[in-house]
């Protein structure tokens, strides 16, 4: 089991040598992949809806970022986590993605889900009620998009005649692990992505990796060629706590771990002790 570095984003400011620093130390430590969370737009609490992330929380730009690490490191994996993708234009997504792709080498896995934010969707001019049909169809969209060939699609939310994706990415398709733990998302993870990277408490978890193992076993698919990455989202800094979530996953068959802390490391120094810690007590 390896273990991945969520990217601090709203922590490690906006000084390019710092986020330099950090990248290259993750690196360092041995992690196998930086990802980098997305939001387009903070919302403002309203009535009754507050979001997890207010209109105060900063979050840099997904690809412009994945294109920074890529010159800023040379070994890691980077990946999208998650890239809330019925809210973007597939076509753009596919573009982007391809160019980090060639920037990093051949680096990239694009994570993706379909996110909890309808104020966002709303102020982006996109679907809220059918994000996860529209994922779906991305992830035929994309792949045809990576083949480097011209592509031709007609679907209920893509429509393209003879187009393609130039330069296309190092990788032929650029590996996809979906996000979510709703039923939905697990059928959708089963049946089109390449893994699987929720958010959800060891003990919780059995039922859920049935339901995704089977709807696999439906679908044909390989399991020995399917991911399984945890995100152990933390409120404290308890590395005892990290360690036992992660012990746990590892029994579960987690190919990869990842700590998501929800309290705040302002300094650069206590984002890269941070990860010390995480690899001191969840390490194989």
């Amino acid at each position: 089991m390896q273990l991945n570095a969520i990217f601090p984003t709203r922590d490690i400011g906006n000084d390019p040598a710092k986020i330099r620093d950090w990248a290259q130390a993750a690196e360092d430590l041995g992690f196998a992949y930086i990802e980098v969370p997305d939001h387009v737009f903070g919302a403002a609490a309203r009535g009754d809806w507050v979001p997890t992330y207010n209109e105060l929380d900063p979050f840099h730009e997904t690809f412009v970022m994945l294109g920074f690490l890529a010159g800023v490191t040379k070994r890691i994996g980077l990946s999208s986590g998650v890239l809330i993708s019925p809210q973007r234009q597939t076509g753009l997504i596919a573009k982007q993605a391809a160019e980090v792709d060639v920037l990093c080498g051949g680096r990239l896995r694009l994570g993706i889900g379909v996110g909890w934010n309808h104020v966002e969707y709303e102020a982006l001019g996109t679907e809220w009620k059918t994000r996860g049909a529209r994922q779906a169809e991305q992830i035929e969209v994309l792949r045809r998009l990576w083949s480097g060939e011209v592509v031709d699609f007609i679907g209920r939310f893509h429509r393209l005649e003879k187009v393609t994706v130039v330069p296309p990415p190092v990788q032929r398709p650029i590996p996809i692990w979906l996000g979510g733990v709703s039923e939905g998302a697990i059928k959708r993870t089963a049946r089109l992505a390449d893994g699987w990277m929720p958010i959800i408490a060891p003990d919780q978890a059995e039922p859920k990796l049935a339901l995704l193992r089977a709807e696999m076993k439906a679908h044909g698919r390989d399991a020995a060629k399917f991911g399984l990455e945890a995100w152990l989202r933390m409120q404290e800094p308890d590395p005892q706590r990290w360690g036992a979530a992660a012990e746990a996953w590892r029994k579960l068959g987690a190919n990869y771990v990842m700590l998501y802390p929800m309290f705040r490391t302002p300094k650069l120094e206590e984002q890269v002790d941070l990860l010390r810690k995480f690899k001191a007590v969840a390490g194989a």
